[in-house]
């Protein structure tokens, strides 16, 4: 697929817009939504907790996809994954703006995830292929913008379109853009693909694993808590016996021989605490400041854009740390500041000073910007670089788990604190930054 050289500069250059456009979008479709909960758990009549599924289903889908997504890599070939991922997450967006029932906007979400998934392992793994070897970080670079900047703006963009349009159309401003991506992809080199078929019972197993785990976490506080502990018993079953068909299997999905890495394995394990403590703070926020301080969603949009604005700042300072000291030091800083930064959030007044909002959320960006590129960075080259493709799939895998449970953990926090379960999640968050600097720091010793 391209060759040891990558493709021409002309070429590749069409190729990489188009890549950096789709990651982009499936970046801006996890960000823009998060400040729309309030407006739209009014517009559906619906509670908190119902509301936050929204979120829930596009993380869920996405994970549940991921490691599938990637073995379809492999046998039908890029292009085919990423444009038909993409397909799927423009005509998804349609579905989303159009839904007239808070079930019809989930189900549209899930459709959205397994969208995003395609476009997130493709779209990496196309960087691989049309660079030269030894441009191929400056690739990943513009993939980390890529992603960074639409999760910067995503509130500020959300903010602006809710002051003049009502929430569906944080769905329809996606269409335009996915619609001209094709027009680049043309530009791709041939696929080479192997003789491999879907592993269709690892694909079952590892859905009714990750699904029935999180759906259980989800609901737990907001129905009947036999059948949410059931389906807790039941995903974590599951997720046995996938890892045990997995060990029987001659081409598993899941990568045994970088987990058998302590250095890998503890860097996924701290990616994993991290995403989560971020989204349990991203989701619950605007809840915090719309109904506790009472702010419109324009003002908490702006206000949001604080923590990805800094984390973006922060990304390449992190990055020259990197080279002078080890990843794990500078991770269990970065982690430790997120924490401090949250426990702030919740000891903020009723009634606070903007700037006493602003700060507060500057330090947990530039916590999770010092954390982000070092375990990056540290979970990519602990392995052989003939097996960065699946490191890079497990780097996706980790980032879509710890949202998926901290979302969950969200609906569950709504569900049994009431009117302080943003404040609980908060302190969740807090516990989750703290346990990744745990994990971060036994790298040390490895």
């Amino acid at each position: 697929m391209g060759g040891v050289d990558g493709l021409t500069a002309a070429r590749r250059r069409w190729v990489m817009l188009c890549i950096l456009l789709g990651l982009g979008l499936s970046s801006l479709g996890s960000a823009i939504v998060n400040i729309a909960l309030p407006n739209i758990s009014r517009s559906f009549a619906s509670s908190d907790a119902a509301t936050v599924w929204v979120v829930n289903a596009y993380q869920l889908s996405a994970t549940v996809c991921l490691l599938p997504v990637a073995s379809l890599v492999e046998s039908l070939g890029l292009k085919r994954v990423y444009t038909a991922g993409l397909a799927i997450f423009v005509f998804a967006s349609l579905g989303c703006a159009f839904a007239p029932t808070l079930p019809m906007l989930v189900s549209a979400r899930l459709i959205q995830g397994a969208g995003a998934a395609g476009v997130s392992v493709a779209g990496m793994a196309f960087v691989r292929v049309i660079y030269p070897h030894h441009m191929v970080s400056k690739g990943f670079a513009l993939v980390a913008l890529a992603v960074a900047i639409p999760g910067a703006l995503g509130p500020t963009i959300a903010a602006a379109i809710l002051a003049v349009a009502k929430w569906p159309w944080l769905f329809l401003v996606n269409v335009p853009f996915g619609l001209t991506v094709p027009l680049f992809i043309a530009a791709a080199p041939p696929d080479v693909r192997i003789a491999r078929s879907l592993d269709l019972i690892g694909t079952a197993l590892n859905a009714l694993a990750f699904g029935l785990f999180v759906v259980g976490v989800g609901t737990l506080g907001t129905g009947d808590g036999r059948i949410a502990t059931g389906e807790i018993v039941a995903g974590l079953f599951c997720l046995g016996l996938f890892v045990r068909q997995q060990l029987g299997h001659p081409m598993p999905m899941l990568p045994f021989d970088l987990f058998r890495i302590p250095l890998f394995t503890l860097s996924v394990w701290t990616s994993v605490c991290s995403y989560a403590a971020q989204i349990l703070a991203y989701v619950s926020l605007p809840f915090l400041f719309e109904t506790r301080m009472h702010l419109s969603a324009v003002e908490t949009g702006f206000l949001l854009t604080t923590w990805p604005f800094m984390t973006a700042v922060t990304a390449p300072i992190a990055g020259r740390l990197t080279i002078r000291h080890p990843a794990s030091v500078i991770c269990s800083i970065g982690l430790a500041l997120l924490a401090v930064g949250l426990l702030l959030m919740v000891f903020l007044p009723t009634t606070p000073a903007r700037w006493d909002v602003v700060w507060r959320l500057a330090l947990c960006g530039i916590g999770f910007g010092l954390f982000q590129t070092p375990n990056n960075t540290a979970m990519m080259t602990a392995g052989p670089v003939g097996r960065s493709g699946a490191a890079s799939g497990m780097n996706a895998a980790a980032r879509y788990i710890g949202w998926s449970l901290g979302s969950a953990l969200v609906s569950l926090i709504f569900g049994l604190g009431g009117d302080q379960g943003a404040v609980f999640c908060l302190v969740a968050g807090m516990a989750f930054a703290l346990t990744g600097v745990a994990t971060s720091s036994a790298r040390r010793f490895r």
